[in-house]
């Protein structure tokens, strides 16, 4: 169980994440939504521990997240495995070193260091990479460049390669934000896979609101930081958004394209 208590960030003046308290039972799909500036990407990146809470705690299995340092950070970090929608691979490294990265937080010490300098893995961890690989059906372009790949392909190099990390749960940040419907649909597949056969609970932010209904067990709409919505993805209406948001599903949908590609576009009021 992950439980996330009255959890807040500030920036100076300005408060991210605004008291959001969540209870997220082992194993669910919970897909988080919300405008550009809503808290999303914060409240993830603080599970992971990459921003620190002005306020709160993290609790998985009873165990403070918040309070964890040193190598029991790094542990907690292995085991809450993050997708961001860069990909970030490293782009002149083929695919198959790509995911083997994932093992690196598993090599002890300083020589697990050194070994992993040179990039060496043991044939068991080469054959967990192919085998990932496989299962999302990448293994023929394994010695190709990361850089030569679609950006659908690149998100589920980078969604084996956490595979890799063995974790216990999956934090994936728009990863399909700058991917066509096509491919969007192939990550977002391989995202429930891995929820549905692997048992990982999977927390993902979105703004395609069908996406998140299709995909996800359950639904958490921010709003100015603040959670304004939590249930089931039938009871989030385009009547529901109207009320929390003031703009219709559609709106909801171009102003956050818009955000995502950077660009200044105003909604305009309902009707």
């Amino acid at each position: 169980m992950l439980e996330i208590r009255n959890l807040t960030r500030r920036f100076g003046a300005r408060t991210a994440v605004d008291g959001v308290t969540l209870s997220i039972p082992d194993g669910q799909m919970v897909g988080i939504i919300g405008r550009s500036g809503a808290g999303k990407s914060t409240l993830l990146r603080m599970v992971n521990r990459l921003t620190e809470p002005s306020e709160g705690a993290i609790l998985h299995d009873g165990v403070d997240v918040t309070t964890l340092k040193g190598k029991a950070l790094r542990d907690w970090r292995t085991a809450c495995a993050m997708i961001f929608q860069q990909f970030n691979l490293v782009q002149r490294l083929d695919v198959l070193t790509n995911v083997l990265v994932g093992r690196l937080n598993h090599r002890p010490g300083f020589m697990g260091t050194l070994t992993s300098l040179f990039l060496r893995f043991s044939p068991e961890e080469r054959a967990m990479a192919l085998a990932a690989l496989d299962r999302f059906d990448l293994a023929d372009q394994a010695l190709q460049r990361a850089d030569t790949l679609s950006g659908g392909q690149q998100q589920r190099v980078a969604i084996a390669r956490a595979l890799l990390q063995e974790p216990r749960m999956m934090l994936a940040d728009e990863p399909i934000a700058s991917l066509d419907p096509r491919n969007a649909q192939v990550v977002m597949d391989a995202l429930r896979d891995v929820n549905r056969r692997d048992g990982l609970t999977v927390l993902v932010n979105l703004h395609h609101l069908d996406t998140a209904r299709r995909y996800c067990d359950r639904i958490v709409a921010m709003q100015a930081g603040k959670v304004v919505f939590d249930g089931p993805p039938a009871a989030l209406t385009g009547e529901r958004v109207r009320e929390i948001y003031g703009v219709t599903e559609e709106q909801f949908e171009a102003e956050a394209e818009a955000a995502l590609r950077g660009v200044k576009e105003p909604v305009a009021a309902p009707a």
